[in-house]
């Protein structure tokens, strides 16, 4: 065989190769935890974070005042569906992002003419954790708006900055050292697919913003407010960066 048709033909041996995607190592937390807390997640009648869930759904469906709506009225259970998989989203009004539990708020105010809950309340948690249960297996989708590319890539300088006492970033435990172990527990790559969660170490759910607060706490920095700006484009970065991956809420973790 002619040179050139040698070249030809190892070419065309190689391409399929390369046109191979990379395979994929983001891991769930889930995949780092034992056997035994796994299958509390896996198993509704052992989850306790089902408990919120429960509790959730009937604040979803009872208006908090005889004269209010209830949110059911507005928003159909199967409407839900997805939902928690699309934020942080953008919110014209307040010209920025908003997390799924400021969401809530915001329509309490401006659509049920009631108070904001407190951040971690149970009201909230609840509300916040049956919604989200309604997009279990959903892949994570944040909206391709042009809007929250600015507040995006912020979230990722948060992300990579080094902050607090010992001087540490996220990346550097959930890129750079995830996987290795750290006071006998597995760094996990610290990707939002089960939040609300159930902590074994809190015996509750929480959100989100609070397992950041308790990261920012732990190389002692000031920790950022929920439902700020900062703790937005953070948990906007975070979202982007576990795209595809699928929902587990409630997940359960040590």
């Amino acid at each position: 065989m002619r040179p050139c048709l040698l070249l030809l033909a190892a070419l065309l041996a190689v391409l399929p190769a390369a046109a191979q995607k990379a395979p994929d190592t983001r891991r769930s937390g889930y995949e780092d935890m034992r056997p035994s807390t796994q299958a509390m997640q896996r198993d509704d009648a052992q989850n306790p974070a089902m408990l919120w869930v429960a509790d959730g759904e009937a604040l979803f469906r009872q208006p908090p005042l005889p004269q209010s709506k209830a949110c059911i009225a507005c928003h159909s259970v199967t409407s839900l569906r997805g939902v928690a998989a699309r934020y942080p989203a953008f919110d014209p009004p307040l010209a920025r992002p908003v997390s799924l539990s400021h969401r809530i708020n915001l329509c309490r105010q401006r659509h049920q003419a009631m108070a904001p809950w407190d951040t971690e309340s149970q009201p909230l948690l609840a509300l916040e954790t049956y919604v989200a249960n309604q997009s279990r297996g959903e892949p994570i989708s944040p909206p391709d708006d042009p809007r929250l590319e600015p507040f995006r890539q912020r979230g990722q300088q948060l992300f990579m900055q080094r902050i607090g006492q010992l001087g540490l970033s996220c990346a550097q435990c959930h890129d750079q050292s995830a996987g290795l172990r750290l006071g006998g527990s597995t760094i996990p790559q610290g990707h939002p697919t089960g939040y609300p969660v159930y902590r074994l170490e809190w015996q509750g759910v929480g959100s989100l913003a609070r397992r950041l607060r308790g990261c920012m706490t732990g190389v002692r920095a000031e920790p950022l407010t929920a439902h700020s700006v900062e703790m937005t484009e953070l948990e906007l970065y975070l979202a982007a960066r576990a795209m595809g991956m699928r929902m587990e809420t409630p997940g359960v973790r040590p």
